[in-house]
């Protein structure tokens, strides 16, 4: 008799053994086994971490000393007047717009890019002289993707320090000043920048680690460029400082303007310059020490320019021969090779003489001596030390108002049109721009380009060139008057909706912050 239990536990029983018969013979050919066997990984420290610890603690410091310093640092954009514009180089619907007589066309502006570092909470910040020198319109990028227009409160070429400022709703993250004078030949330091590099590329930020490689470098890197000025001259190249501190930490140009942070965290220098054949960064970086930045920053504020001291008198730096002959304890120091007549040293100082400190504190090169007297302001007594006829003694002398003060040093606003703050320029659609463009029917105003570096430029708002503008916020726009009204009631920091439309009637909106 037929039993169906029997007969299904048959079943299984059988395809048990030919599942097993079957995984055996696999196994026989190496079907089942993996062509190599997966590598042991190990992740065992090869160097006890006590061995490590040291250089463990370093890198925690940097860590901490960048998360701490870098919401203080910011990107900086200048915008300059530059060179006219080659027609051909233009659209062709848009090229009768630049036609001049001349055969020139209208002129492009100019970008640079820097850092800087917020060093008040209400928003004063210091940065290079290079790096908004000549601008008319600053803006400033914040770490949080925010950004402000600056004004210029002052630029030193001298120095090469400039001061500006950004009104912001709230208190700002800022950084604290060391004591440059106190930095020591192989300390850590780090260099720090917010370069940007324009809207495609962003390097929001740079940390670069280093040591002082030494101090007092003067690289005649500001000499000359205020020699080449037509505005300055041999003069007043004269009156350059140029007390550069030396490390071999990255310093590339987007870092100019950024700050020198020691491992407490205080700002140093400012990150300035790099000795380089091609531009680039080549194993030298320079900063200006934070003691003379910071007295330029105060003079700067306070009064728009730098109150300069001089001490009158031509100086060079001490030779071996020259210890030797003058009796002094090393090779270091400033002789005096000539005494101005009507000078504050008249009287004081001789040729000849060796000054070895200023106030007690020691001055062994030129650049320092410059730097040491310029943290002073006209007016003030320093004591000068010096060697004579093999004798050390200390003078008095009081110092004077250097003749350069008459060079201005602040960047001077000037009123711009609504469109021109924006950034924009447009035009009325005529039946020969309807055709080029083509529109179907004329009327309207078009977006005709856009200034490189505006609020416009950094929200992409050349790519519409070519549209027509059609309303702003909620104002329809039909005439240029129309875009200028529309704009002219927007205040500073608001929001300007700008929609467009195409030759194909397509919609777009674009958000502006007005400047």
């Amino acid at each position: 008799m037929y039993d169906p239990l029997k007969a299904k536990a048959k079943v299984v029983f059988y395809s048990a053994i030919a599942f097993l018969f079957g995984l055996g013979l696999a196994s026989g050919l190496g079907w089942t086994s993996p062509t190599h066997a997966m590598p042991t990984v190990t992740e065992e420290p090869q160097v006890s971490p006590e061995a490590m610890q040291p250089a463990l603690d370093l890198s925690a410091a940097f860590t901490n000393l960048a998360e701490a310093v870098t919401p203080a640092v910011v990107r900086i954009e200048s915008r300059r007047p530059g060179q006219a514009v080659n027609p051909t180089q233009v659209p062709e619907a848009f090229r009768r717009f630049f036609d001049t007589p001349d055969g020139g066309g209208e002129p492009t502006p100019q970008l640079a890019s820097g850092s800087g570092f917020v060093v008040t909470d209400d928003g004063y910040i210091l940065t290079n002289n290079h790096v908004v020198a000549g601008a008319d319109e600053v803006t400033v990028y914040f770490p949080d993707r925010r950004y402000f227009t600056a004004r210029i409160i002052g630029a030193d070429p001298f120095t090469d320090v400039a001061v500006i400022k950004v009104d912001a709703p709230e208190r700002l993250p800022h950084m604290s000043f060391g004591n440059s004078d106190q930095l020591k030949v192989g300390e850590w330091i780090l260099a720090i920048g917010n370069p940007g590099f324009g809207s495609s590329t962003q390097l929001d930020f740079t940390v670069t680690a280093g040591i002082i490689s030494a101090r007092g470098r003067g690289l005649q890197l500001l000499q000359r460029d205020l020699f080449e000025d037509p505005r300055y001259g041999d003069l007043a190249s004269r009156w350059a400082i140029e007390d550069f501190i030396q490390t071999d930490a990255v310093i590339n140009p987007g870092n100019s303007g950024g700050p020198m942070v020691n491992l407490r965290g205080q700002v140093v220098g400012i990150n300035s310059a790099i000795a380089s054949s091609t531009g680039v960064y080549q194993g030298y970086g320079f900063a200006i020490p934070i003691n003379l930045a910071r007295r330029v920053m105060e003079d700067l504020v306070e009064f728009g320019q730098v109150q300069r001291p001089r001490i009158g008198v031509q100086i060079q730096n001490v030779a071996a021969e020259d210890a030797e002959v003058y009796g002094l304890p090393s090779v270091s120091g400033v002789m005096v090779s000539g005494v101005e007549a009507d000078g504050p040293a008249a009287g004081v100082l001789e040729p000849e003489d060796v000054v070895v400190a200023i106030n007690g504190a020691p001055v062994g090169y030129v650049a320092e001596l410059q730097a040491k007297i310029a943290e002073h302001h006209p007016g003030d007594r320093v004591t000068v030390t010096i060697y004579r006829d093999r004798r050390r003694m200390d003078l008095d002398i009081q110092l004077a108002e250097a003749p350069i003060n008459g060079t201005p040093t602040v960047v001077a606003e000037r009123t711009v049109h609504s469109e021109e703050r924006l950034g924009i320029n447009v035009e009325v659609v005529d039946a020969e721009l309807a055709e080029q463009l083509g529109y179907s029917t004329v009327g309207g105003v078009v977006l005709r380009d856009v200034a490189p570096g505006s609020a416009a430029a950094r929200r992409n708002l050349g790519g519409f060139v070519g549209n027509k503008l059609v309303r702003i916020n909620e104002t329809t726009i039909e005439t240029a008057d129309d875009v200028r009204v529309a704009l002219d009631g927007i205040a500073p920091g608001e929001i300007v909706s700008m929609h467009f439309q195409d030759n194909q009637g397509s919609p777009r909106v674009v958000n502006v912050r007005m400047p």
